[in-house]
């Protein structure tokens, strides 16, 4: 099976399942017929820009970010307000503190600003480092963020 037919199959299976690790959809995938390894499903979950968000019944389960809604972007700031740790600057960066699982739903939540102050964010586990442009001051990259994670004053 071809990537695209893979890249499908994932969009499917995280629209009609609660899934809450890689490789819990590796399994699904696995016995669907696809055969491939966990670093291609992470490559893959990064190319469809696949995030998680809170679930009362699972914590925190995938989704994606064209399902995007009214309801669902409640859910990102509710997610935002419940992840956020703390955030710290030197030079044009910041470097966001999560509870672990939260900085790619609080990362894209910062990218989908598109805040010209902003170059990008890199999301880990529990940690983002957000590099903000030349010449922007940290005054600028402080109301940027606050925009998007409302207790970084």
């Amino acid at each position: 099976m071809n990537r695209t037919e893979r890249l499908l199959e994932i969009r499917r299976l995280i629209r009609t399942n609660k899934i809450g690790n890689q490789e819990e959809l590796l399994r699904m995938l696995t016995n669907n017929g696809f055969t491939f390894t966990q670093s291609t499903l992470s490559r893959d979950l990064k190319f469809l820009k696949a995030g998680k968000k809170p679930d009362a019944e699972r914590g925190l389960i995938y989704f994606l970010p064209d399902d995007a809604t009214p309801d669902s972007d409640e859910v990102m700031q509710d997610a935002v307000n419940q992840g956020y740790l703390s955030v710290d600057y030197t030079g044009n960066m910041a470097v966001i503190k999560t509870l672990p699982g939260f900085a790619s739903g609080i990362a894209y939540r910062i990218d989908g600003l598109k805040a010209f102050e902003i170059l990008g964010t890199i999301a880990g586990d529990d940690t983002i480092l957000v590099i903000a442009r030349e010449g922007i001051s940290r005054r600028s990259l402080e109301k940027v963020l606050t925009a998007a994670v409302p207790e970084t004053e």
